[in-house]
């Protein structure tokens, strides 16, 4: 399959992926002008766009983008002095560390994949919340009583299902990207919260179609039936930011504001957090780049099958990692050329490391 037809596959099935196309290319490098890999969540890596060093590199940048849902072009050269990391940024600048001596630019697109939408209840609320949201980057899924329905008619991308068999139903999604609006008014709000509980109780939003007064009735009710209140602590109700509507197109219109609003702002919180460096740290790192001292940050946690290497601070796999023994530990590599920097100078890559 050809990687044109793979991205159409991925975008059918709604999975978020990052697409990395060589822009620019100064030889030797390996990597030709367009192309292309295709980079997904859990850094898996299909298709070429450079050397191990390079494939490093822009997995890492894949990440970030995909996490940030906002598009870079990655710049890797050997002008190490001229390195200038700016996270967030909409460029980045990496040193090349291999022998190469070229250089390449590499365009990442986040590709980001339908979060999913349920909405419980055939109400006109819930009715409408389903209808606009079909309508945006939302896969809508309609949990009521069937009967409900009569008569009315549905965009034809909602997937309608009877709200008992929402167990089934939750066990099949990732609760990151499911967004779930509680809107029987009364008629099943405790019975489908009970599911919730038991299948999904951190989605990505929990919202409930009451007033205070009402919403707090449901968590009594749900303590009878044995589920704590601290099983919803993210429970908002009522649903929706306060924009003063009454109406139903506008309820609809502010829960839907509200699950943008608050995944907005988780994306940025982390931008406040993590583009405030220490300048004293930034000045170091830039004096460390011009007398080819590495700067390496280890993340604090390293995922299974994965290792830093100690002369670039990239994350490698170690199954395709070259690797070296040294004071009895084994060290992984993304190349042969950083496995030999190393082994020449060992101590100049673990100072400071713990």
């Amino acid at each position: 399959m050809d990687i044109y037809s793979r991205i159409a596959e991925l975008r059918q099935t709604g999975q978020s992926f990052a697409l990395a196309t060589v822009v620019s290319r100064q030889a030797p490098v390996s990597s030709h002008l367009g192309d292309k890999a295709i980079i997904f969540e859990d850094g898996c890596f299909e298709g070429y766009v450079g050397g191990a060093c390079s494939r490093e590199i822009v997995r890492k940048q894949a990440l970030e983008a995909l996490r940030l849902g906002k598009p870079r072009l990655v710049r890797i050269t050997p002008e190490a002095a001229a390195k200038v990391v700016l996270e967030h940024a909409d460029e980045v600048v990496i040193p090349m560390t291999c022998a190469s001596e070229g250089a390449v630019d590499v365009y990442i697109e986040p590709l980001i994949g339908k979060s999913c939408l349920l909405v419980v209840g055939g109400s006109q609320i819930a009715l409408t919340t389903a209808q606009i949201a079909a309508r945006m980057n939302y896969t809508v899924t309609l949990a009521c009583d069937k009967p409900e329905l009569a008569g009315v008619s549905l965009e034809s991308e909602i997937q309608v299902l009877d709200w008992r068999e929402l167990g089934g139903w939750l066990d099949a999604q990732n609760p990151a990207k499911t967004h779930i609006v509680i809107a029987s008014q009364g008629h099943y709000d405790e019975d489908a919260l009970v599911l919730i509980a038991q299948h999904m109780p951190r989605p990505a939003y929990l919202g409930l179609v009451a007033s205070r007064k009402r919403g707090a009735a449901v968590l009594d009710n749900l303590e009878i039936l044995g589920v704590p209140r601290t099983t919803f602590p993210q429970l908002k109700y009522p649903a929706g930011l306060d924009l003063g509507g009454r109406g139903r197109d506008e309820v609809a219109v502010s829960i839907l504001a509200e699950i943008i609003s608050l995944k907005h702002q988780k994306n940025a919180r982390e931008v406040v957090v993590e583009a405030s460096p220490n300048p004293l740290q930034a000045l170091d790192q830039v004096q460390a780049i011009a007398a080819d001292t590495p700067v390496v940050s280890a993340p604090t946690s390293v995922p299974s099958g994965m290792a830093i290497d100690p002369t670039s601070g990239e994350m490698v796999e170690i199954a395709k990692a070259v690797s070296a023994e040294y004071q009895g530990q084994t060290y992984y590599f993304s190349c042969p050329n950083c496995r030999a920097k190393f082994l020449k100078n060992p101590e100049k890559y673990l100072k400071g490391r713990a």
